[in-house]
């Protein structure tokens, strides 16, 4: 394989003026992501392992749903009913690497639906070895002044709630060897004003991330997190940017562009793998420079 510069390995344009209500769909994104559909290859690296993915019908969540099935993995996603064509879709390409697919639609800020995924997935799937908690939602916020305390308190339970609730129910169900991921993100380290209740759920991410690793890692689970930089998503036009900021998403990262989900998904895999057996309570930056 040919070397390629990271500059120009994606669009490294402007984006065009578009704007989606939350969650947003893969279809209505101009131009499509890049979840890997067409460029990840696996090894078996994931064999015979069951993995629960939240917010796993688009972006981030569906490209490493891609990446596990193609590693060897049987995967349900979780995911808002309104997502459910890109659930569909996503659904498909698990299926065509020959996996076992389980869509489980529904809304994690509930806390009977965010802690019976897990038993759904142990039942569909047969067990439960690698947990995803990925599932997001930020909105613009136009001062601290204007922030309503419904979209503060929604930002959290997706964020924060959810994610504990489906991580408590996890645990019983994992045996040595098993791993739980975070998606957090740059904003956790480096946060945006327009970002700040966003930014201070994944702050907190972080430091679930360590005291859990703290907790399992005598039980042999390792808890690790991924933190992504500006990466190009349905949840990117849904956030409420205007055009000129949209337009210059991840233009100010040291490698000039945004980044896409497939170039997420080898992070995920790599956590989740034996070739991570070493690594737990880390954050690992695919930021394209930016520090964390």
């Amino acid at each position: 394989m040919t070397t390629q510069d990271p500059r120009d390995k994606h669009h490294d344009g402007e984006f065009p003026a578009q704007h989606q209500q939350q969650p947003g769909l893969t279809t209505e994104t101009l131009p499509t992501p890049d979840h890997g559909e067409q460029s990840y290859r696996g090894s078996g690296r994931l064999e015979g392992r069951r993995a629960l993915i939240t917010g796993g019908d688009s972006g981030i969540g569906r490209a490493v749903a891609i990446a596990f099935a193609r590693e060897g993995a049987d995967v349900a996603i979780a995911h808002l009913p309104e997502e459910q064509a890109d659930a569909e879709a996503t659904v498909a390409l698990i299926e065509d690497a020959g996996r076992r697919a389980v869509a489980l639609p529904g809304d994690i800020r509930d806390e009977e639906f965010a802690t019976g995924i897990v038993a759904d997935t142990v039942s569909q799937l047969g067990g439960l070895d690698l947990v995803v908690l990925n599932a997001a939602y930020q909105k613009d916020r136009d001062g601290i002044e204007n922030l309503p305390t419904d979209g503060f308190d929604r930002v959290f339970r997706t964020n924060l709630y959810g994610m504990l609730w489906t991580a408590r129910a996890a645990v019983p169900h994992l045996q040595p060897g098993a791993s739980i991921i975070v998606t957090s993100s740059v904003q956790a380290f480096n946060p945006s004003p327009g970002l700040i209740d966003y930014a201070m759920t994944k702050a907190a991410q972080v430091a679930f991330v360590r005291a859990l690793a703290e907790e399992l890692g005598p039980r042999g689970i390792r808890v690790n997190a991924v933190a992504p930089g500006p990466v190009w998503t349905p949840l990117i036009p849904a956030t409420g940017w205007d055009s000129d900021h949209l337009a210059e998403f991840g233009q100010d990262t040291p490698l000039g562009r945004a980044g896409q989900p497939a170039e997420l998904a080898g992070a995920y895999v790599y956590l989740a793998s034996e070739a991570g057996s070493y690594t737990s309570g880390a954050v690992l930056p695919v930021t394209g420079g930016k520090h964390l």
